[in-house]
């Protein structure tokens, strides 16, 4: 892993790419797509004993529920994280620095043993970590800046040292925003008054050379987080009553390209 301070070699005490040879596990931390949740729920089921539990760290607002239907509700945390990295080459990490941290908790509310157990292991490893009052408020606090910021860079292909200077996409991001806000407090969720000016404030602080995986994804060409993301909002803002156009829009714009990264479409680049 390259880091701005130097590089980190992690060589893993044990390894497998088959769940079943693994064992129960005491907990599971889910790095995968979000398209790959289900899946990966499935093949997960030999690591899960009756006490196990999953935490998600994907981008998006839905895993909990998903490994809920499979695993079963108990089994599941809500959990978030947030770096400013990417896959240089097969087990090659990238990092520019900026914003680290996980975030993970009870579903309910409550405050558990387990989640205090884990949140004691990053915090030997030297990771920032939290467990918030309510996760659900956390989910939606990520998922308001990453969904916005990826959308509108995905659809104009600029770093956020551009789109936040120039007025035209600053108004989009702000937008985006607003309209994820909107669905937020119609779904219930306790979204703090201000959200859009501290996201807009959190924007304003990356580096400048700052881009989202949903943004590098479909540039590269490879099936995107769309559907958890942006097309997300549209889905559960209509769930609720709310009108999400800009969202609409750019899942809209981008569907070619997600439906040709994921084979359904062909069409020269």
């Amino acid at each position: 892993m390259e880091t701005p301070r130097g590089e980190i070699v992690i060589r893993p005490a044990h390894a497998a790419d088959d769940p079943a040879q693994v064992g129960t596990v005491d907990a599971v931390i889910l790095g995968v797509k979000t398209w790959q949740v289900t899946e990966a729920a499935r093949a997960m089921q030999p690591m899960v004993g009756p006490e196990t539990f999953v935490v998600p760290l994907q981008n998006g607002v839905e895993a909990p529920a998903q490994l809920a239907e499979v695993l079963g509700v108990e089994h599941v945390l809500g959990g978030l994280c947030a770096t400013m990295s990417w896959i240089a080459a097969p087990g090659h990490i990238r990092s520019i620095g900026a914003a680290h941290f996980v975030k993970f908790g009870e579903l309910d509310g409550r405050q558990s043993e387990r989640a205090g157990r884990l949140r004691e292991v990053f915090e030997r490893a030297g990771v920032k970590v939290e467990v918030p009052p309510d996760i659900h408020v956390s989910l939606w606090e990520k998922f308001l800046f990453v969904v916005s910021f990826g959308g509108v860079g995905a659809i104009t292909r600029a770093p956020i040292g551009v789109i936040r200077t120039l007025p035209e996409t600053r108004q989009m991001l702000e937008q985006c925003l607003r309209e994820i806000v909107a669905v937020a407090h119609a779904r219930r969720v306790a979204l703090a008054d201000g959200s859009v000016e501290k996201a807009m404030a959190f924007l304003d602080s990356l580096p400048p050379g700052g881009t989202t995986s949903l943004q590098r994804d479909i540039a590269d060409g490879k099936p995107s987080e769309i559907d958890a993301w942006n097309r997300a909002v549209v889905r559960l803002g209509r769930e609720a009553g709310v009108d999400t156009p800009l969202h609409e829009f750019i899942s809209h714009g981008l569907l070619p390209l997600e439906l040709r990264a994921r084979g359904e479409v062909d069409f020269p680049a």
